[in-house]
């Protein structure tokens, strides 16, 4: 059952995973993006993005940012979804752009949309945690009119490749107030944030499409307005403009400086991480790799070589979309 019959999802699938190409580039030289990996031998970390979103929102309300130039590996993945669903970004302007384009076509088609955003590169051993996480969010967007969700997670570790959330009081609603954000801190650093209740920033967000569209217009008003009218010109516009337009990062240029709109819901731990280093890819495929001496060599071994598991799972997506499409 979806939590608000207004429900949107809006999944981030375009990034290039550039920190991980080594670990990602099989004999073509092709380097495969980190959300269309499959650790396990299963389902692409997108194609497990779509399910947490499918939680909150019914398929025909679930869209997916993707980029044009990895349309081979996204397409067999969506081909359940409508056309229209799918929203192809022309190159990389940073996450706040992205997040951006996707959030002006769900108002496009509904101005009242309640929207949960949920990045594809993310890895969760327990779903269930993530799962009740999400539906609650999304049914505090009820009583929430002009916040922001944050969903942070209880930290395992003080990981100084993290962004941080540190949260103030209570707001007497189910959330924490939002006090700072804290990019990537040293190790004992993080050790100290930790310590006096900071939360790792996911990056998942729940918020009623007004309210996040608000806190564009307070930091890019400009680029807004350009973006709303290359949409409703169509796709050579939007084009145009993916050309000149400035990186935005979403945390750094959108939320950091706007924390009394914000809110954190803080979520227990359910062994998430975001694969962003060799360390956390090698931890995820097995506690034997976790403190390997060489991570980048040991993930290269036959048996847990990401490109060829992926390879492998690609060919088998090809062919379930193939079935799907008949």
């Amino acid at each position: 059952m979806h939590e608000h019959p207004r429900t949107w999802a809006l999944v981030l699938a375009a990034g290039s995973g550039t920190r991980l190409q080594s670990l990602t580039t099989p004999a073509d030289g092709v380097s495969i993006p980190k959300q269309f990996w499959s650790l396990h031998g299963g389902p692409s970390m997108l194609a497990e993005s779509l399910t947490r979103a499918r939680a909150v929102a019914p398929n025909s309300q679930l869209c997916v940012v993707v980029a044009e130039q990895h349309r081979s590996w996204w397409q067999p993945v969506l081909a359940a979804l409508p056309a229209d669903n799918i929203i192809v970004q022309p190159r990389n302007r940073g996450t706040a752009i992205g997040i951006l384009l996707g959030l002006l076509h769900i108002i496009e088609r509904d101005p009242a949309a309640h929207v949960l955003i949920l990045p594809s590169d993310h890895h969760v051993e327990d779903e269930y945690v993530l799962f009740r996480a999400i539906r609650e969010a999304a049914v505090q967007l009820r009583w929430r009119v002009d916040e922001a969700l944050l969903l942070g997670l209880s930290p395992e570790e003080p990981d100084p490749d993290y962004g941080y959330i540190m949260p103030g009081e209570s707001d007497g609603l189910g959330a924490l107030r939002v006090a700072r954000f804290i990019e990537k801190p040293d190790a004992v650093e993080a050790r100290e944030i930790i310590r006096l209740g900071g939360l790792w920033n996911t990056f998942i967000v729940v918020s009623s499409a007004a309210a996040l569209l608000n806190l564009y217009r307070r930091r890019i008003p400009g680029i807004v307005d350009y973006m709303l009218a290359a949409i409703q010109s169509g796709s050579k516009a939007v084009a145009r403009l993916y050309e000149t337009v400035a990186v935005k990062d979403f945390s750094r240029d959108i939320l950091e400086g706007q924390e009394a709109d914000l809110r954190v819901f803080p979520v227990p731990r359910c062994g998430w991480t975001d694969l962003g280093t060799p360390r956390r890819v090698a931890a995820a495929l097995g506690p034997g790799l976790a403190h390997a001496a060489n991570p980048n060599e040991a993930l290269h071994a036959p048996t847990l070589s990401l490109a060829v598991q992926h390879a492998r799972h690609r060919e088998r997506e090809r062919e379930s979309g193939a079935e799907l499409c008949a």
